[in-house]
């Protein structure tokens, strides 16, 4: 029979989120994990108690801003440059392979 891994402190069953995410552990890999999220979850839980009450909420730390020009218009690529590099065509369209199964 196995252990269940959990970490006392945190209350994580590891092998369950393991189970979950796909992931097979061995007992030592588990214990680790366990070791690790209890760890993790001391860090949050001290996090938790600084006084964040004069702390606007923001989304992003740094403010960023996008970086946007003017459409400028541009001729495009000629037809027939174009056509040349495709590797099948016909009557001067690109020709692909079919996708969609016909219906039964």
């Amino acid at each position: 029979m196995q252990q269940s891994s959990s970490s006392p402190s945190s209350g994580i069953d590891v092998r369950y989120v393991a189970k979950l995410a796909r992931l097979a552990l061995d007992d030592a890999e588990a214990e680790r994990y366990a070791v690790d999220l209890a760890a993790l979850f001391a860090h949050v839980d001290e996090l938790a108690g600084l006084p964040t009450d004069d702390v606007a909420a923001t989304a992003q730390v740094i403010a960023g801003e996008n970086v946007m020009r003017a459409d400028q218009r541009q001729p495009g690529l000629a037809r027939d440059v174009f056509l040349a590099g495709a590797p099948d065509t016909q009557l001067g369209m690109v020709r692909v392979p079919r996708i969609l199964a016909e219906a039964e």
